[in-house]
């Protein structure tokens, strides 16, 4: 695996590197100790799946609060999403700062996003579907969340939103204050 620093303090990009031949290809898409070389938390105690049948669907921007703060490891599985992250660490020299990713089922890319970020992503094909591994549980009364378009940010979304929950459309505008 190729680990590539994203332009936020600690997140990476995470490139598979393929064996190939006339059956096809062999990859790692994770290993503890190649985690732990490169200074990432590799606890996983939870993996899920996200489906979005139409283009255009944005989920987020979501993340747990303490006690429950998470590590995520994303990649999409099939179709294409457009990843964004976003540091809301207050002593972070990249607080209030996002960087976006466009993660294919082709390209197998995958986004580390750090403890004390939001994570949301936007559809870019219809049928995409992303896999989630966490460093800890969900727990519904830490899950929290920032409104996608929360002018504080101006996270620029590739395309019109088509689907989005009455949840994310309700998260009030961030207050810069230490969330973590």
């Amino acid at each position: 695996m190729v680990f590539e620093e994203a332009d936020l303090k600690g997140a990476f990009v995470i490139k598979p590197e393929l064996w190939a031949d006339e059956r096809g290809f062999f990859t790692r898409s994770f290993c503890q100790r190649e985690f732990e070389a490169h200074g990432l938390n590799p606890r996983v105690v939870q993996c899920s799946i996200s489906f979005n049948h139409r283009k255009g669907t944005l989920r987020g921007m979501h993340f747990q609060g303490p006690p429950h703060v998470e590590v995520r490891l994303v990649r999409c599985t099939r179709g294409a999403a457009y990843d964004v992250i976003l540091d809301l660490r207050a002593d972070s020299p990249t607080f209030g700062r996002w960087v976006a990713t466009e993660l294919t089922g082709e390209n197998r890319w995958a986004v580390y996003v750090p403890a004390g970020f939001a994570h949301g992503y936007q559809t870019l094909e219809d049928g995409t579907e992303l896999t989630y591994q966490m460093s800890e549980f969900y727990d519904p009364a830490a899950a929290s969340g920032i409104r996608w378009d929360d002018p504080a940010f101006g996270i620029t979304w590739p395309a019109a939103v088509r689907t989005i929950s009455p949840k994310d459309l309700s998260y009030p505008d961030f207050t810069w204050q230490s969330v973590f």
